[in-house]
């Protein structure tokens, strides 16, 4: 099976042509762009990028998975909207996945598991995993009110992951095969993909003058 996989969770545009053969993903193709203010404009790019160097034209595809955060909501609704399009113009299921739990994948631990990523205000993006598999989350939190333990590893951006006395695994976002792996069960089955609902998790941008007063 083929299957396009995109995430605009992170400051890391990412897209991929990933073959989903026996339950094991393996990316064919993928392109990766760090810029936060760059989803909208390279996101589709990306995509025929990747099906260019993988040799598959748009019908080819059996699936379409996206993150769907948590993240910020300019991000998400550029990932969102273009998995959604590409998904009704080719009549194929889109599957919606937390990006926290694709970057699980992404690290390979089976230990206790801190994700993080970016959620901008000084706060951080988060889900706990145990045996590879999400134990609590996602939330948001500044660094300092969250507690590294029980985790023993953490894995997700860099500059904040440096923030917790924790030993650094995996990826800083997540990659094509990562989305496809929370999928895959899904795809397999041919199971029929949830309404895709954003995981914002953000607080308020608007503040009552009184509480800024605090």
């Amino acid at each position: 099976m083929l299957v396009l996989a995109v995430d605009t969770a992170t400051p890391a545009v990412t897209a991929g042509v990933v073959r989903l053969d026996g339950g094991v993903p393996r990316a064919l193709a993928s392109r990766v762009t760090v810029n936060a203010r760059a989803h909208a404009e390279v996101l589709t790019p990306h995509i025929m990028e990747c099906l260019g160097e993988a040799g598959v034209e748009p019908a080819d595809l059996d699936a379409v998975v996206v993150g769907i955060g948590p993240g910020p909501y300019t991000g998400l609704r550029v990932g969102m909207a273009t998995a959604a399009a590409f998904g009704d113009a080719l009549g194929r299921p889109v599957y919606g996945v937390c990006s926290l739990d694709a970057i699980a994948v992404d690290a390979a631990d089976e230990r206790d598991l801190l994700v993080v990523t970016d959620a901008r205000r000084r706060e951080v993006y988060w889900a706990r995993y145990s045996g590879g598999v999400r134990a609590t989350g996602p939330g948001v939190d500044k660094p300092a009110d969250l507690e590294p333990q029980p985790s023993v590893v953490v894995a997700g951006s860099e500059a904040h992951a440096a923030l917790f006395d924790l030993p650094v695994v995996g990826a800083p976002s997540p990659s094509p095969a990562g989305l496809v792996a929370v999928a895959a069960s899904d795809i397999l089955a041919g199971a029929d993909p949830e309404p895709l609902v954003p995981l914002y998790l953000r607080r308020p941008d608007a503040v009552a003058i009184a509480d800024r007063k605090k």
